[in-house]
């Protein structure tokens, strides 16, 4: 059975984001073994989950894991869930559907220029992949910076109770020093 490492990264964010290049060269380095896929996410939610689905469908032989960060954890948590995924959540965003209410109307994806709207129907996709209750705590594993400018880590420090946390001072929304937790991931992963 091959490894498959699933790379979810953030909102307005690509493939080419730091730390997904940080696990493409450990993995490379390090991990011949693992097939490492970081797909650029469209932008709508549903549409995002399309694309999930036909990745698992794609390798559903294989043993999956996830390493998903902001959205992207949002969307690893929903994974881990449905999947049965062991899955690293890096600052991940709890409530995306308030989150980005500020950001209602009219958005160009910064990566694709793709114009697409943050409106009623968008936040209703979103909410549909919310978990509000999770069963998979032993198959999470969440690092935190407290100075995540963009989210309140305390949400998730709540919301993943029971998982293994890891929490440091400082840092912020991008996970400063991440590259120092790769080989641990791919241990827990694989």
């Amino acid at each position: 059975m091959a490894k498959i490492l699933l790379s979810l990264h953030g909102f307005h964010s690509s493939p080419e984001s730091l730390k997904a290049r940080q696990l493409a060269t450990y993995i490379n380095k390090h991990h011949p073994e693992i097939t490492f896929l970081c797909p650029q996410l469209p932008c709508l939610p549903g549409k995002m989950w399309a694309l999930i689905e036909s990745i698992f469908e794609k390798y559903k032989d294989h043993d999956i894991a996830v390493v998903g960060s902001s959205l992207g954890g949002y969307l690893a948590t929903k994974i881990s869930e449905v999947y049965k995924t062991k899955s690293i959540l890096v600052n991940p965003a709890v409530t995306p559907y308030r989150l980005l209410q500020t950001y209602a109307g009219a958005q160009v994806h910064p990566y694709t220029n793709e114009t697409y709207f943050i409106n009623e129907d968008f936040m209703v996709q979103l909410k549909k992949l919310d978990v509000e209750v999770l069963s998979t705590f032993n198959r999470c594993w969440v690092l935190l910076q407290e100075g995540d400018e963009v989210l309140d880590y305390q949400q998730a420090m709540i919301k993943y109770q029971g998982c293994k946390i890891t929490c440091e001072k400082d840092g912020d929304h991008s996970f400063v020093g991440f590259e120092r937790y790769i080989a641990d991931i791919i241990k827990f992963l694989f």
